[in-house]
């Protein structure tokens, strides 16, 4: 596992890819993709550089990623597994989760 130092990444929403971009510089280390609706975007997969796993790379994105959309007023739907356990992780973004803002059953015996 290689060590980083993560004052030095930034996190991007690059909007064409449907992407968000972990950098250090001009490379990319990490992405999270979703695809967007209305008022909910949807997180497919998470990548991070496999030389990069455990030293916080993913997490850093995912935290930037979330902060950006609660910025933007939309909730997420984390079909991705790495999104959906750091949600788990952190209840403070708990109220981001889509799944967690749904109506109750109306229905009837």
């Amino acid at each position: 596992m290689s060590t980083v130092n993560h004052d030095e990444l930034s996190v991007t929403n690059e909007r064409d890819a449907s992407r968000y971009e972990i950098r250090d510089g001009d490379k990319v280390l990490g992405f999270a993709a979703y695809q967007e609706a209305k008022d909910l975007i949807v997180f497919t997969h998470t990548e991070v550089d496999s030389e990069l796993e455990g030293a916080g790379v993913g997490s850093h994105l995912i935290r930037a990623a979330l902060d950006d959309v609660r910025g933007s007023g939309r909730l997420v739907l984390p079909v991705c597994p790495f999104v959906h356990a750091f949600i788990v992780r952190h209840p403070e973004y708990a109220d981001l989760d889509y799944r967690n803002h749904r109506a109750p059953s109306t229905a009837r015996d």
